[in-house]
């Protein structure tokens, strides 16, 4: 039968869209559908590993990429590929990712889709399916504050919008109305997950609602309509920025990823999505109008064959990989060069630690003025300590930001203000409700620079510590948990002097920063600190006490807990503050380890898979033939920090600390 007799089985209305960007439309949408189908035979062939298939669903991605500016933020997802076709993104660099290759955009180290590009505006996806969404609001943030008439546009699936990122993202865009589109694509199946086992509404849509936000429902295989509206959208919050909640219904054609086949997907929902194929519909559309011939369609995809042909060859000839460990550990975090910085101000005096961070926020705040800090009632109310207090009257409430206890949203927010050139502080109102963003710190700050060179310029806060009976959820030390995660630099100070200085180089320090902060130390310490700015660097540490018999190292409340038993028991003990815990500084570790020769290391954290087994290890593998005894470690019990203070008196280290020392000393 002819082509201009075939029938569509999607119906179109062009309706405000010119002859010629449907045609543009539909090669846009020719090419992301002939690489696929080369993908899945090199996929066969060995000569790529893994495959997520979008065919089906171009349309979506296509209208998205194409009423977007190009410098306008776009978070594409593993059935997209679409978004980097539409943007240009060279074919010979795709196919080269695909295969682990250097001209790639990971440089071997992330695989597919996830990889992101800030030359061509798109953000590399992590596994975890909601979180970009957060980072596409932070983007969006951005945008409003600065007054720049855009907007981002951030992609999920229906399964995604079971996960917590989904409701938080969606809260917190809703609570300050950004101009953010959030489109998920119900393709039927999460993975084998059919929708009625995802969510009990009728429609994702539906979700918005409880919001506030505008939704809609649209037709994911009819690129006109997916184009049409998406444009009208994206001017109208162009121009009076909202956030926008879009589901696009449409269909996987094949399975989550290629491997997982599609045996559970009944046939006749098959047959009925294949009839609604957005390319071939299109298509016959086209040459029913008139607006092009089937010689030209034959052309047309000929020369995308040649095109990938070429691209393939290209990206076959370039390069291959070669492992070196030194860039590899290199890479983990951004070139950062300190530069010392002295006070010229004067002193404050009888600073205590509470005010050095104060006033190191303070700094940061002027020094920088797209630096923007959140979190829970740090705004008028100033903090639960109080450390903002009248930061709002100040710099105002769009740098001071009073946040939903959305902590993980928060935390991506922070992420995308990042890339838009803002310096983000997002203050944990205790350290160990970091939990609830814990997946955003340690897969995306952590592994953003490593995989594909884009840095993550955020200083977590983390007031910690117990000694105040406060319980299990108000008192954990948890540096530990991110000391593990190759790309954080974690930072506990134990003065008002190294607070701030400490803070003011967080700030300084292009890659994420996790700040520990010990309650107990707030507004028990003082000292007379610079009144100006000036910095400490991360990584090095400082003899708080010299001396000759015995080496403490420790860091944070373990410096005053040494101090103090070394003054009660007469020992002339040589007390290391390590002040960072990533990186550490192995020289003064060696320094003091050969001094003393018997070295006894000191942490408010658990023992087990504390600091001290990491510090322990390094000492016996580098060190050995210099001690004159074991290495001891004091640190909390193995159990939670419990509450009655006779239970909490017990699991703090100091408890064991005199014991210790007299053990080591006697040795």
């Amino acid at each position: 039968m002819p082509a201009n007799k075939v029938k569509s089985h999607i119906k179109y209305s062009a309706k405000g869209v010119s002859k010629k960007v449907q045609l543009e439309l539909y090669k846009k949408l020719l090419r992301p559908r002939l690489i696929e189908e080369k993908m899945l035979s090199l996929l066969r062939q060995g000569k790529i590993s893994k495959w997520f298939s979008g065919i089906g669903q171009e349309a979506i991605s296509v209208s998205c990429a194409s009423v977007l500016e190009d410098d306008e933020w776009i978070f594409p997802m593993h059935r997209n590929l679409g978004v980097f076709t539409t943007r240009d993104v060279p074919l010979h660099r795709l196919f080269a990712q695909w295969q682990g290759k250097p001209a790639g955009f990971t440089n071997g180290r992330d695989r597919s889709f996830h990889f992101g590009t800030k030359e061509y505006n798109i953000w590399g996806m992590i596994s975890h399916l909601g979180p970009q969404l957060s980072l596409a609001s932070g983007i969006a943030l951005s945008h409003k504050l600065s007054g720049e008439k855009k907007v981002s546009i951030a992609f999920t699936g229906e399964g995604g919008t079971s996960e917590g990122e989904f409701h938080e993202a969606l809260n917190v865009a809703a609570v300050w109305q950004l101009p953010v589109i959030f489109v998920v694509e119900n393709n039927g199946y999460g993975l084998s997950t059919p929708t009625n086992e995802q969510f009990r509404c009728e429609h994702i849509a539906d979700k918005g609602i409880g919001y506030g936000i505008k939704s809609y429902r649209l037709d994911g295989n009819n690129i006109l309509e997916a184009y049409s509206h998406l444009n009208k959208i994206v001017k109208q919050i162009r121009k009076k920025p909202e956030p926008i909640l879009i589901e696009f219904e449409t269909f996987r054609m094949r399975g989550h990823e290629e491997a997982s086949g599609t045996k559970y997907v009944p046939q006749d929902l098959m047959d009925k999505w294949a009839k609604k194929d957005p390319i071939s519909n299109f298509e016959t559309y086209l040459i029913k109008e008139g607006m092009i011939e089937e010689s030209e369609v034959e052309v047309l995809k000929a020369g995308i064959k040649k095109e990938i042909k070429d691209n393939l060859e290209k990206a076959y000839a370039s390069e291959e990989l070669i492992s070196d460990e030194e860039i590899e550990v290199r890479d983990v975090f951004a070139q950062h060069d300190f530069v010392p910085s002295e006070s010229q101000d004067g002193i404050m005096a009888g600073a205590r630690f509470i005010d050095a961070i104060t006033s190191g926020l303070e700094h940061a705040m002027e020094k920088w003025d797209r630096t923007v800090l959140m979190g829970q009632d740090i705004g008028d109310y100033g903090g639960v300590f109080k450390i903002t207090d009248g930061f709002t009257e100040k710099y105002g409430v769009e740098r001071v930001r009073n946040t939903p206890l959305c902590e993980s949203a928060i935390l991506g927010v922070a992420l995308g203000l990042s890339m838009k050139g803002h310096k983000s502080m997002v203050e944990m109102q205790f350290a160990d409700f970091v939990t609830c963003g814990f997946n955003q710190i340690v897969n995306n700050f952590a592994k953003l620079h490593y995989r594909w060179g884009q840095n993550a310029d955020i200083v977590v806060r983390m007031p910690c510590g117990g000694g105040m009976a406060a319980g299990p959820f108000h008192s954990q030390t948890n540096e530990a948990w991110f000391a593990h995660t190759p790309g954080l630099k974690i930072v506990y100070p134990s003065n008002p002097y190294d607070a701030k200085g400490l803070l003011i180089a967080a700030f300084e320090d292009p890659n994420p920063v996790m700040f520990f902060e010990h309650k107990g130390m707030y507004r028990t310490l003082s000292d007379d600190i610079p009144n100006g700015y000036y910095n400490v660097e991360i990584g090095k540490g400082a003899y708080a006490k010299k001396g000759d018999t015995l080496s403490i190292i420790t860091y944070g409340m373990g410096v005053h807990w040494a101090m103090d038993a070394a003054e009660r028991l007469g020992i002339d003990a040589e007390i290391v503050d390590l002040r960072s815990i990533q990186p550490l500084d192995y020289q003064i570790i060696e320094e003091t380890t050969k001094k003393t020769s018997k070295v006894l290391i000191l942490h408010e954290d658990s023992l087990f898979g504390g600091i001290g087994g990491e510090i322990s290890a390094y000492i016996s593998e580098n060190l050995f033939e210099h001690l004159d005894g074991p290495v001891i470690r004091v640190a909390g019990l193995d159990t939670p920090i419990p509450f009655a203070g006779v239970l909490e008196e017990k699991y703090m280290a100091t408890y064991r600390l005199d014991d210790a020392m007299n053990k080591l000393i006697n040795y």
